[in-house]
């Protein structure tokens, strides 16, 4: 079916898209993900592996220094972070089928956003960050759990790209097909005259 007139009054233009409520979804959405890292940011704080640490009354070790507990964190930020991205940018595609790119910038930077404010919930939550002062309320030779942190800044990019991928793959299997062209392709070759 074609397009009704454009702006312009032409046949076959598409409508023009109005950039103020592109920006308006775009706004929306971006705060919309970035309110989801909150459950990222949950998620994160209860998953996340503990590093346990010891205190010899003068300086704080790790009490497995062999173990993998540091790097987990980060390894269980970026698993998360996709999952949780995935399900965003799949929620965002079904409320707004239509798309647009002002959907598209509205999923990037809420997932920054709400990356961000994941990442400093879970450290605000978890275990305090003042080694010193717990390593001497628990007292010389105590296991304590370390703080939690992300080493790896570039697993902050695992939201974002999780919902950006969740949206395209449903953009791409269930979203609206352009219009077939009607008569012949402009590109191709000429049609065969007609028969006499």
């Amino acid at each position: 079916m074609p397009f009704g007139p454009g702006p312009l009054g032409g046949p076959g233009e598409a409508p023009a898209a109005d950039p103020a409520r592109a920006a308006r979804e775009g706004v929306l959405v971006g705060l919309g993900v970035a309110a989801f890292g909150v459950v990222l940011g949950l998620l994160w704080l209860w998953l996340a592996p503990r590093v346990p640490l010891v205190s010899d009354g003068s300086a704080v070790f790790l009490e497995r220094p062999e173990g993998e507990d540091a790097i987990g964190a980060d390894g269980t930020f970026v698993l998360l972070g996709v999952a949780v991205g995935a399900v965003a940018g799949a929620v965002v595609f079904l409320l707004r089928r239509a798309g647009g790119v002002g959907l598209v910038v509205g999923l990037a930077v809420g997932g920054v956003l709400g990356s961000v404010l994941a990442w400093r919930l879970g450290v605000w939550l978890g275990p305090t960050e003042d080694l010193v002062a717990h390593a001497r309320a628990v007292g010389k030779g105590a296991v304590f759990d370390g703080p939690l942190e992300l080493k790896a800044k570039g697993a902050l990019l695992a939201y974002p790209f999780g919902a950006l991928l969740a949206h395209l793959a449903c953009t791409a299997l269930f979203g609206r097909r352009d219009p077939e062209p009607v008569g012949p392709a402009p590109w191709g070759p000429p049609p065969p005259p007609p028969a006499q």
